[in-house]
Protein backbone atom coordinates (compact mmCIF):
# COMPACT_ATOMS: atom_id res chain seq x y z
CA UNK A 1 0.00 0.00 0.00
CA UNK A 2 1.07 3.55 -0.60
CA UNK A 3 0.63 5.67 2.51
CA UNK A 4 -0.24 9.36 2.33
CA UNK A 5 1.40 10.93 4.33
CA UNK A 6 4.20 9.67 6.51
CA UNK A 7 4.90 13.29 7.51
CA UNK A 8 1.71 13.25 9.58
CA UNK A 9 3.12 10.35 11.59
CA UNK A 10 6.51 12.02 12.00
CA UNK A 11 4.90 15.24 13.24
CA UNK A 12 2.82 13.25 15.71
CA UNK A 13 5.64 11.17 17.14
CA UNK A 14 7.82 14.25 17.49
CA UNK A 15 5.27 15.42 20.08
CA UNK A 16 4.41 11.95 21.45
CA UNK A 17 7.73 10.13 21.52
CA UNK A 18 6.25 6.93 22.93
CA UNK A 19 4.27 6.59 19.69
CA UNK A 20 7.32 6.58 17.40
CA UNK A 21 8.14 2.86 17.41
CA UNK A 22 4.51 1.66 17.24
CA UNK A 23 3.81 4.07 14.35
CA UNK A 24 6.94 3.00 12.49
CA UNK A 25 5.86 -0.63 12.91
CA UNK A 26 2.34 0.16 11.66
CA UNK A 27 3.76 2.08 8.69
CA UNK A 28 6.10 -0.76 7.70
CA UNK A 29 3.32 -3.36 7.94
CA UNK A 30 0.81 -1.23 6.05
CA UNK A 31 3.35 -0.40 3.35
CA UNK A 32 3.93 -4.12 2.66
CA UNK A 33 0.21 -4.99 2.79
CA UNK A 34 -1.88 -5.69 -0.30
CA UNK A 35 -5.35 -5.38 1.17
CA UNK A 36 -8.13 -5.74 -1.38
CA UNK A 37 -11.02 -5.31 1.07
CA UNK A 38 -11.84 -4.49 4.69
CA UNK A 39 -12.15 -8.24 5.34
CA UNK A 40 -8.55 -8.80 4.28
CA UNK A 41 -7.41 -5.96 6.53
CA UNK A 42 -9.28 -7.45 9.50
CA UNK A 43 -7.42 -10.74 9.09
CA UNK A 44 -4.21 -8.93 10.03
CA UNK A 45 -5.58 -6.17 12.29
CA UNK A 46 -8.26 -7.89 14.33
CA UNK A 47 -8.61 -4.86 16.63
CA UNK A 48 -9.08 -2.37 13.80
CA UNK A 49 -12.55 -0.83 13.60
CA UNK A 50 -14.11 -0.81 10.15
CA UNK A 51 -16.27 2.33 10.06
CA UNK A 52 -17.27 2.11 6.37
CA UNK A 53 -16.09 0.44 3.18
CA UNK A 54 -13.01 2.65 3.24
CA UNK A 55 -12.76 4.24 6.70
CA UNK A 56 -10.71 2.32 9.28
CA UNK A 57 -9.55 3.12 12.81
CA UNK A 58 -6.31 1.47 13.92
CA UNK A 59 -5.35 1.09 17.57
CA UNK A 60 -1.77 2.21 18.13
CA UNK A 61 0.35 1.38 21.19
CA UNK A 62 -2.22 -0.78 22.92
CA UNK A 63 -5.08 1.57 22.02
CA UNK A 64 -3.38 4.54 23.68
CA UNK A 65 -3.49 6.28 20.30
CA UNK A 66 -5.90 6.05 17.39
CA UNK A 67 -5.11 6.41 13.71
CA UNK A 68 -7.99 7.09 11.31
CA UNK A 69 -7.42 6.24 7.66
CA UNK A 70 -9.35 6.11 4.43
CA UNK A 71 -8.26 3.22 2.27
CA UNK A 72 -8.74 3.06 -1.46
CA UNK A 73 -8.34 -0.70 -1.80
CA UNK A 74 -8.64 -0.84 -5.57
CA UNK A 75 -5.64 1.47 -6.12
CA UNK A 76 -3.69 0.54 -2.98
CA UNK A 77 -3.57 3.88 -1.16
CA UNK A 78 -3.98 4.61 2.55
CA UNK A 79 -4.80 8.23 3.40
CA UNK A 80 -4.04 9.11 7.02
CA UNK A 81 -6.95 11.28 8.08
CA UNK A 82 -6.24 11.82 11.76
CA UNK A 83 -4.07 10.57 14.60
CA UNK A 84 -4.38 11.38 18.26
CA UNK A 85 -4.95 10.09 21.75
CA UNK A 86 -7.83 7.81 22.54
CA UNK A 87 -9.25 10.58 24.72
CA UNK A 88 -9.21 13.06 21.82
CA UNK A 89 -10.65 10.43 19.48
CA UNK A 90 -13.69 10.11 21.73
CA UNK A 91 -14.46 13.80 21.11
CA UNK A 92 -14.58 13.39 17.31
CA UNK A 93 -17.39 12.70 14.93
CA UNK A 94 -15.43 10.04 13.10
CA UNK A 95 -17.69 9.93 10.07
CA UNK A 96 -17.29 13.66 9.39
CA UNK A 97 -13.48 13.71 9.37
CA UNK A 98 -12.05 14.46 5.95
CA UNK A 99 -8.63 14.16 4.40
CA UNK A 100 -7.17 17.64 4.00
CA UNK A 101 -4.37 17.84 1.49
CA UNK A 102 -1.85 20.48 2.46
CA UNK A 103 0.80 22.11 0.36
CA UNK A 104 3.96 23.94 1.34
CA UNK A 105 4.79 26.70 -1.06
CA UNK A 106 8.42 26.15 -2.03
CA UNK A 107 10.21 29.15 -3.49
Amino acid sequence: MRIISRNILIAFWSKHQDAEEPLKAWFDEAKKAKWKSPNELKKHYKNASIISDKRVVFNIKGNHYRLVADIEYYIGIVFIIWIGTHKDYNKLNIKDLQYAKTYKNKK
